[in-house]
């Protein structure tokens, strides 16, 4: 589920830099932080203490929900802003390559240790999803 997600905020961010509309920018902008919102509420809710409990490393968590932070501000420049130009750009630019950081971090290091543990993926995945749907619903 997750790696689904990867994939399609990729899509989203190749759509928003093949597109001159400012309607189609505020449109696509929308779209991301709402997934990217979902995206990080839920592994900091269910996946990362799922993995922390089944490795038995506090670490693992912290990292990310740093990575996290960042994109959540960057999230927060950006809701309800308007496209106006180069500055607009910049932060989607700057929102798209730290997302990009955290999706390579974590498809080579922690998605190999999930699958490596103990973890009922598939429980971790149906929670996960009845959490996106029920987060989706809330916010429309």
């Amino acid at each position: 589920m997750l790696r689904a997600a990867h994939e399609a905020l990729g899509h989203l961010f190749a759509e928003y830099g093949n597109t001159y509309s400012l309607g189609n920018k505020k449109a696509l902008v929308a779209e991301l932080c709402t997934a990217l919102s979902v995206h990080a509420q839920i592994a900091e809710e269910i996946f990362y203490p799922a993995v922390n409990g089944a490795l038995k490393d506090e670490r693992i968590a912290p990292g990310y929900t740093v990575g996290n932070a960042a994109v959540k501000d960057l999230i927060a420049q950006l809701e309800g802003a308007e496209p106006d130009g180069a500055p607009y750009d910049a932060k989607v630019k700057a929102l798209s390559e730290r997302v990009k950081q955290h999706v390579r971090a974590e498809q080579r290091e922690i998605f190999p240790k999930a699958r490596a543990s103990a973890l009922d993926l598939v429980e971790l995945g149906a929670r996960m999803a009845a959490r996106r749907h029920g987060l989706l619903a809330h916010r429309w």
